[in-house]
């Protein structure tokens, strides 16, 4: 049944970067991992699905240029390893909505748990690093 099923990546304040505009978009990077998470368990068909991992690609693709551009703008020193992690995703992300839409993969409890666990872990990792850098500058 539609709506019935968890949700798989609640929010959380500790994944908050302290930086609005970023914590703003990854709150909707989470609604929308989310959002696929319940297309898929109410068993929605292959065009809904494919949408909505299409909207993840593109909402990511742009929140990953606003992310590096603002710390391109601060001069943060550990921007190369922000691009290569959001490269590597967008690659990911981009490969299994490719195979999906070919049938050479389901849209699986896996890729959703990889995308989940992905997101955390980055916001967690990666992304709380440039809280206090960003927040010293007073960015927030």
């Amino acid at each position: 049944m539609a709506g019935t099923s968890a949700v798989l990546f609640p929010w959380d304040n500790s994944y908050s970067v302290n930086v609005a505009a970023m914590d703003s978009q990854h709150k909707n990077l989470v609604g929308i991992i989310n959002e696929l998470h319940q297309a898929m368990s109410a068993g929605s068909g292959k065009d809904k699905v494919g949408e909505i991992l299409s909207k993840l690609i593109s909402y990511t693709k742009g929140h990953f240029a606003a992310e590096e551009g603002l710390l391109q703008s601060h001069a943060y020193p550990d921007l190369h390893s922000q691009k290569t992690e959001h490269e590597r995703l967008t690659g990911t992300v981009t490969d299994f909505h490719r195979r999906f839409l070919s049938n050479e993969i389901g849209l699986t409890v896996e890729v959703m748990s990889f995308l989940r666990d992905w997101l955390r872990g980055h916001i967690l990792g990666l992304d709380k690093k440039y809280s206090s850098f960003l927040n010293a500058k007073g960015v927030r």
